[in-house]
């Protein structure tokens, strides 16, 4: 059997490579932001061969032999997104040391902060988000007004939302503050806003919210907006979709 060709459309190795969709990178190229072993593309047609050629956007090297792991805590009001027509704060802004592509493991909405994980190896992300692996994400929260204990059993138990129930959560009261209750909640899911969805369902106004872990991965005293690079064994903690050697 003749294995498949390595070589790709342009658009369609950007698309792969996790960096955008295929319309996105249609546009990019024809703005000019990818480069083809250092000179501007030709179309988003052009072949390419992506572990020989140097593809870069703006700037930053799309590099097929170097993996690249990385944790970042995410502040409040910063997107989870590559430029902003409103140009709005985003994390690439905080990546600016960083002279790889690399792109979210997930998403984070505006206002949650928190771990949030970057890779150019999309085995390892799809490893991460994919549904039948149920990786956990444990978030703190602050909700108001204070909840009784019969609204943390309803999200232990998977409260209904417009899209269908939830899976059972872990559901921990850290503390009553006032009129607010602060607590930790795990899901194995990963819904648009779905922890505000599910702690509105009980009857909850978010006031803060914070990932805190991935996995067995904690964000520890990671200071607000500074990002490092994993090690090994923390890489080594998520169930890639199909692990490639490094």
């Amino acid at each position: 059997m003749t294995p498949a060709s390595p070589r790709k459309t342009l658009d369609r190795a950007l698309s792969r490579a996790g960096v955008c969709s295929r319309s996105d990178a249609r546009r990019w190229i024809e703005a000019g932001r990818v480069l083809v072993n250092g000179v501007p593309a030709q179309g988003p047609e052009q072949w390419v061969d992506p572990k020989r050629d140097e593809l870069s956007v703006d700037g930053l090297r799309l590099c097929s032999k170097q993996r690249v792991y990385l944790a970042l805590n995410k502040p409040k009001g910063v997107l989870t997104s590559h430029g902003d027509p409103s140009a709005r704060r985003t994390v690439y802004d905080l990546l600016g040391q960083l002279d790889l592509w690399v792109v979210p493991v997930g998403r984070l909405d505006r206002d949650t902060s928190g771990l949030l994980l970057f890779t150019n190896d999309t085995d390892w992300a799809e490893g991460i988000l994919a549904p039948e692996h149920h990786v956990p994400k444990t978030y703190r929260a602050q909700v108001a007004p204070r909840l009784e204990d019969a609204a943390l059993d309803r999200l232990r138990a998977g409260p209904e939302l417009e899209d269908g129930p939830t899976r059972p959560a872990r559901v921990e009261r850290v503390r009553d503050v006032g009129a607010t209750t602060i607590l930790e909640i795990t899901i194995s899911e990963g819904r648009n806003r779905q922890v505000r969805r599910m702690l509105r369902a009980v009857g909850g106004r978010v006031r803060s919210l914070k990932r805190v872990s991935i996995g067995e991965l904690p964000l520890g005293g990671l200071s607000s907006g500074s990002w490092r690079l994993l090690s090994s064994a923390e890489v080594e903690l998520f169930p890639a979709r199909h692990r490639r050697a490094r």
